[in-house]
């Protein structure tokens, strides 16, 4: 394992030599060490690499991840994983605002509570939270799915595209064409795989949760509506 002393050698040298790593490399196991909240933790990996994050951290840490495993054995600042690509983010802790932000690909994984915006304009990652989330969550959000085993705040979903939205608990209020919708054979089966790699699955059963979706409204133009343009 490469041992990294983040307040002895500084955060430049950590992510330079995580993004000298391409492709294919021996040096695959990562521990980071003396974190201290520090911003931009493990940001831009681009390796198939197990890095191990022992504290909490600033702002976008694992940001534009991709194929990693990035463990953090703390919580998380704001913009945690954003633009992940793909890989594994993982927070033993709590997330701060826009966790998962913009995100294209991977796995985020919270296992305390996320704060507002979590997963905001997501585009195709794959969210579960263990706990809560705060208001405004999954605005705009494009695709991929979210799941919440715990409550979701005001406005979840507002402006929502194609995103799937799970939560077990209570919703606080829904945002603007974000509908409560039927629960398919598909998402059960889209809910037990994610609870299974989110590791949630001893917490809750698929057939716990609700459906939340687009109405398919706010974004297609009705001509009806034309003289409120």
């Amino acid at each position: 394992m490469q041992s990294f002393d983040l307040g002895k050698e500084g955060l430049r040298a950590l992510n330079s030599s995580l993004h000298a790593l391409k492709g294919q490399t021996n040096m695959t196991d990562w521990e980071v060490i003396n974190p201290k909240g520090a911003h931009a933790i493990a940001a831009g990996v681009d390796a198939p690499v197990d890095i191990t994050v022992r504290g909490s951290t600033g702002y976008y840490c694992a940001g534009m991840n991709k194929q990693a495993t990035i463990r953090i054995k703390g919580s998380a600042g704001p913009g945690v994983a954003e633009n992940m690509m793909s890989g594994t983010v993982i927070v033993d802790g709590d997330a701060s605002q826009y966790a998962g932000a913009t995100g294209r690909g991977g796995l985020l994984v919270i296992k305390g509570n996320a704060a507002s915006r979590c997963g905001i304009s997501m585009k195709g990652i794959d969210i579960v939270v263990h706990g809560n989330i705060g208001h405004m969550s999954c605005f705009m959000a494009q695709s991929g799915n979210i799941v919440v085993l715990g409550d979701a705040g005001d406005a979840l979903g507002d402006s929502l595209y194609e995103a799937r939205l799970f939560v077990r608990g209570s919703v606080k209020s829904l945002g603007a064409d974000c509908i409560e919708k039927e629960m398919r054979d598909e998402h059960y089966a889209i809910l037990e795989d994610l609870l299974r790699r989110g590791e949630a699955d001893h917490k809750a059963k698929p057939e716990e949760f609700r459906r939340y979706g687009s109405a398919r409204k706010l974004y297609n133009f009705n001509i009806d509506n034309a003289a409120a343009y």
